[in-house]
């Protein structure tokens, strides 16, 4: 199956410092399809680019909340 890549951007709730940067930037790229994942802690966001066929946006969510921050709409 040939990739499919996509980019997205999220806003996350809960980073305080740099470690939290670093954290979801570590949970995110240990994911199957990521390509890469920058984090910055103001405004808050992370831009994915992924491989669609292997990982999903609900799928970068999920792990990102399972490290323990927030997804915000």
């Amino acid at each position: 199956m040939k990739a499919i890549e996509e980019t997205i951007e999220l806003k996350i709730e809960g980073m305080s410092c740099g470690g939290c940067t670093a954290a979801v930037t570590r949970v995110l790229e240990a994911v199957a399809g990521v390509h890469s994942a920058t984090v910055t802690l103001n405004p808050g966001t992370a831009r994915i680019v992924f491989d669609a066929t292997q990982t999903s946006r609900a799928e970068l969510e999920t792990k990102i909340e399972e490290a323990g921050y927030d997804i915000k709409p």
